[in-house]
């Protein structure tokens, strides 16, 4: 039987790229996701006819514990007990430091963070039960050092993230690795929308590759991170920044 992958935030950018290389590698797929109903559905229709695996899509608020349980809930009564957690669901309310309020600052860590927290304690007992779990949280370079004032509400919540990793780390060994990943600037839609020329081509030229990472790059080094060949890696972050050059 295949492996069971959650994955947080699938429907479009990063979690939609490793959901598709995931199911490309037969492991069933649940793409979670918040408000883009018609992308999940587009995508679970096109894994469950192009791959064969199980794969299904769950509307569910990460940072609500009530929807959490209800999710997995759903998951391990339709398809088993979740292998795999890709904690990706993420937001960015960019905003200059002066106008940003603590409502907005709160709720980028109640999905950042504490969604992350919510869904790998909720799946932790069942992978305990079958001695084995990976648990992959998605975090950022904006949290090592790479740093911008319209986002230090983002930037502290994937601070937080990497510390929270560390932590489920030690809780959870020997039978349960947990890893993060920390992308650099990744060419997906929602981070090239909205900037202009110039200031894209500034960030392009930090990047010692000289050009934005792919979603797709980000899912390949996931798919390794999750498999027999990387179980002696835990506990650990990995950038995947194209060699990018610090703080703005």
């Amino acid at each position: 039987m295949n492996s069971i992958v959650l994955i947080t935030g699938a429907a479009k950018g990063i979690g939609k790229a490793i959901a598709m290389e995931l199911a490309k590698d037969h492991y069933d797929i649940v793409i979670n996701y918040l408000h883009s109903k018609k992308e999940a559905d587009e995508l679970r229709n096109f894994i469950t006819e192009k791959y064969d695996v199980r794969c299904i899509a769950i509307q569910c608020d990460v940072s609500k514990e009530e929807q959490v349980d209800k999710m997995i809930s759903q998951i391990e009564k339709e398809m088993g007990n979740v292998d795999v957690l890709i904690n990706n669901a993420a937001i960015d309310l960019s905003n200059l430091f002066h106008l940003k309020t603590a409502q907005e600052f709160r709720k980028t860590l109640d999905v950042n963070v504490v969604g992350a927290y919510n869904c790998a304690k909720r799946v932790y007992k069942g992978m305990l039960e079958k001695g084995y779990g990976k648990i992959i949280n998605i975090a950022s370079t904006n949290g090592i050092n790479t740093y911008y004032p319209m986002c230090f509400d983002y930037d502290a919540s994937k601070a937080a993230l990497i510390s929270l990793t560390h932590n489920l780390a030690f809780e959870m060994a020997p039978y349960i690795t947990v890893n993060a990943i920390a992308p650099g600037f990744i060419g997906t839609e929602s981070e090239l929308d909205g900037y202009d020329e110039e200031f894209l081509k500034e960030e392009q030229e930090k990047i010692l590759v000289n050009r934005y990472g792919k979603p797709e790059e980000v899912a390949y080094l996931v798919k390794f991170l999750i498999s027999d060949q990387a179980n002696f890696i835990n506990n650990s972050i990995i950038r995947i920044d194209g060699g990018q050059k610090g703080s703005c």
